[in-house]
Parts: C-alpha cells; sequence; structure tokens
C-alpha cells in the first residue's frame, strides 16, 4: 500500500492535538517541555516522545512521565537517528487532527493549541496557524526577549517566497492540521536543515496560511549547550546535509512556481554559492559542483553573480574545488583592502 493510500485511510480524533517531541540527552529541559504540553488550555491533546537513542536518564524521565500521564503520554524508543528520523517516527502514529511538532527544549504557552484551533476553524482554507515566538537565553538569571523571534511578527499567507532566504519562524511556532502533511513523503534523515527542507515541501503545495497576533511559543537558548547546528559551516556530514537540503527546496520553489528574477531566487543563489565553496574547503568536492550547478540554475537572472560562477568554475577545473575556494576566500580578503587604499590615495 503506498504512504498516500495508508494517509487517506487513517482515521484522525477530532479536536485531537498529537505533540511530537524528539528528545536527546536532555533529562532536564524535556521534563519543563513536556509541561508547557499539559498546561494548555484545549483539550484532547496526546504527547508522543521519542527518545533518540539517549544515553543520559533522558529515557528513564520520558518512561516516568508517561507513568504520571498514561492516558496522554506515549514513549517510543530509537538508536540515534536525529531529528528527522525521531518526528517521522511519531508522525507515523500521531492520531490528532492537528499536529504540533516541539522540541524538547522549547516552551508553549498555554492557550497556543486554544487560539490557534479557534482561528483555524474560522478558516477553513488555511491549513496552518503561526503566531508570534519569543527568545529566552537560559542561565543563573533567564532573559527573555520580547521582540518576534524571526519572521514571527507579521502576517503571511503563504511560506514561500521568504523561506528561500530564511526559516522564518522555528519548529513549534506553527500548528498545522494533519491532513496538510499528507502526500509531503517523510521527514528526511539529516541533521541540518531537515526541518527547513520539510517546510519548503509543504510550501509547494500551496498550503495557506493564517496569522495569530499572539505569543505562542519560546525557543530556549542555552549558552553552555552546543546546538545540533553547530559546525554547519566546517562539519562535513553536516554540510552534506545542508546541499541536499538546498537543492529539494530549490525543487519545492519551482514546484510552487516562483520566478528566477525575485530578489529571493537571486539571495538563494548567493547562498547556494557560498555553500559551495564551504563544502570544497571541507573536502566535499561532489558537493561543491553540485551546489555549483545549483546556484548556476538559481542565478539565471543575475549576470554578474553568474560572471563569478563561471570564474569560480574555470578555476576550480584547473586547480580542483578545494584550493579554488581557499583562493577565492583571499581573493575576497585581499579586495576590501585594495579599495580602501586607493581611497586613501
Amino acid at each position: 500500500m503506498t504512504e498516500q493510500s495508508q494517509a487517506s485511510r487513517h482515521s484522525y480524533t477530532p479536536g485531537l492535538v498529537s505533540t511530537i517531541i524528539p528528545v536527546y540527552n536532555r533529562a532536564g529541559l524535556l521534563r519543563e517541555a513536556v509541561q508547557s504540553v499539559l498546561a494548555q488550555s484545549h483539550r484532547p491533546i496526546e504527547i508522543l516522545i521519542v527518545n533518540d537513542g539517549s544515553t543520559d536518564t533522558t529515557a528513564a524521565v520520558a518512561e516516568g512521565l508517561a507513568a504520571e500521564h498514561p492516558q496522554l503520554i506515549r514513549v517510543l524508543h530509537q538508536d540515534n537517528a536525529g531529528p528527522g528520523v525521531a518526528r517521522q517516527r511519531a508522525l507515523a502514529e500521531a492520531r490528532g487532527e492537528y499536529i504540533q511538532f516541539l522540541d524538547s527544549d522549547d516552551l508553549l504557552l498555554s492557550s497556543k493549541f486554544e487560539r490557534q484551533i479557534a482561528l483555524l476553524l474560522e478558516n477553513p482554507d488555511c491549513q496552518v496557524c503561526y503566531g508570534i515566538s519569543h527568545q529566552q537565553d537560559l542561565g543563573d538569571t533567564p532573559v527573555l526577549h520580547p521582540e518576534p523571534l524571526k519572521g514571527t511578527g507579521q502576517p503571511r499567507s503563504q511560506l514561500f517566497p521568504l523561506l528561500l532566504v530564511e526559516r522564518w519562524w522555528s519548529t513549534h511556532t506553527p500548528l498545522y492540521r494533519h491532513s496538510a502533511l499528507h502526500g509531503l513523503g517523510p521527514w528526511k534523515p539529516w541533521i541540518n536543515e531537515e526541518d527547513w527542507e520539510y517546510e519548503a515541501r509543504l510550501a509547494a503545495t500551496g498550503a495557506r496560511l493564517i496569522w495569530l497576533p499572539e505569543s505562542v511559543s519560546l525557543t530556549r537558548r542555552d549558552p553552555q549547550e552546543q546546538h545540533l547546528s553547530h559546525d554547519g559551516s566546517s562539519q562535513p556530514r553536516k554540510l552534506a546535509h545542508r546541499a541536499l537540503a538546498r537543492w529539494s527546496i530549490y525543487r519545492s520553489a519551482l514546484a510552487a512556481g516562483l520566478s528566477h528574477d525575485l530578489p529571493e531566487m537571486r539571495e538563494f543563489a548567493r547562498y547556494s554559492f557560498l555553500l559551495c565553496r564551504q563544502c570544497a574547503q571541507a573536502g566535499l568536492p561532489d558537493q561543491a559542483a553540485s551546489l555549483h550547478d545549483l546556484a548556476s540554475q538559481a542565478a539565471r537572472c543575475d549576470p554578474r553573480l553568474q560572471g563569478d560562477l563561471r570564474l569560480f568554475g574555470l578555476l576550480a577545473q584547473a586547480v580542483g574545488w578545494r584550493r579554488a575556494s581557499i583562493w577565492s576566500e583571499r581573493l575576497n580578503r585581499w579586495r576590501p583592502s585594495r579599495r580602501q587604499s586607493h581611497g586613501r590615495s
């Protein structure tokens, strides 16, 4: 049976919100994240915790939470495979009409489900409701930033075209109709930009958004904890996953009908060229070549960038991708000093 036919035959519980929490070695913060879901004013809810091969006490904490709330919490265990695989594992078992993704270090505000569901019910043509998220810096004295996080303080009806340039909300910001995720295919087993890529596939379907002008969730940042995206511009495995994500996002943008003359598409091309050079320096020639091709395709309405890409491609053919990237970086560092010296003379 195909994934699509399975989805069409799946019966979801009306009004139920399924919250999916992947977790790896975050025993203390997991309890707080789960509590923020239990504190929701909306019912019914279910919580699916996926222990992604934790090596500390996280598995025991998750099982303890399930024992305290056996009607609301289920725990799934898997070998460490990353957040995308963990989310997909839970999504396959989620019974809710609505889906909430939540990272184990973040929090939902207590009225999130109630207010977002009400807005979705008022707007049946919309598949996703998002609100305003904020950042909280953890430490001895936590600091809450009052300004909206990323682009969550503005109303938008579509994820694109801004999604080409940035992932302008956080994982916890939106609430999805479960039906909106049908046919997208599974989350990718990547450790970088897997969320960005998944949302781009959703954007390609034309899913409509509705904005709730209220605070709904918190991204929490612990200065002592290394985030999963750390070293994403130098670590080979993460760079390889980012390269795959870039191509998928581009294909989703084309499927959505985005034009190459959009400023967001030009920015996407420049970003892809930067990632090409980062892959080259990390010793990933295949990914560098692939991203060079991607940037060239995306830059078809940007003659200046096309020229830079042609020169870089010729240099890479002559001296190799890694050396071409090193020389290019040195040249870029040299150019400003040249302009400054000329300006002073």
